[in-house]
Formats: structure tokens, C-alpha cells, sequence
């Protein structure tokens, strides 16, 4: 499904986007939208990732479940 959208842009922007964007602006404004949110989430998973790094009541609970990760099954 695709959507049509209406926006401003400046003189300059407007000129370099017809520059870079080919025959297709839409295309072109499509890719940077979707590498902007990939950036973006990237960006989220990188500070939850230093969060839970950094919590260490966190820390200390997986390390007691870690000691659990073996339970029964032998080293083969």
C-alpha cells in the first residue's frame, strides 16, 4: 500500500533532491525514510543494550539463572 504525501521544500533542497533522485523523487525519499528508521532503531537497541549492561541488579540475576543452563545435561 502506498500513500501520497504533500510537502514544502526549499529552493536549494527541491533542486538537489531533482540532482540525486533521478527520474524517481519518491523512490529516493522512500530510501532515506526507511535507512533513517533503521538508523533510528539501531540507535534504540544500542541504549537498551548499554542500559541493561549497565544495570547491575540485571547482572546479577542472569548470573544466577546462568548456573542453571547446564542443569542435567553433561559436557559431550
Amino acid at each position: 500500500m502506498t500513500h501520497r504525501v504533500t510537502i514544502t521544500l526549499d529552493e536549494e533542497t527541491f533542486a538537489f533532491l531533482n540532482d540525486v533522485a533521478s527520474s524517481n523523487r519518491s523512490a529516493y525519499v522512500n530510501q532515506l525514510l526507511k535507512q533513517e528508521r533503521r538508523n533510528s532503531l539501531q540507535a534504540a537497541l544500542r541504549k537498551a543494550n548499554q542500559e541493561e549492561a549497565e544495570d547491575t541488579n540485571y547482572q546479577e540475576e542472569l548470573q544466577v539463572w546462568e548456573s542453571t543452563l547446564k542443569d542435567g545435561l553433561s559436557d559431550v
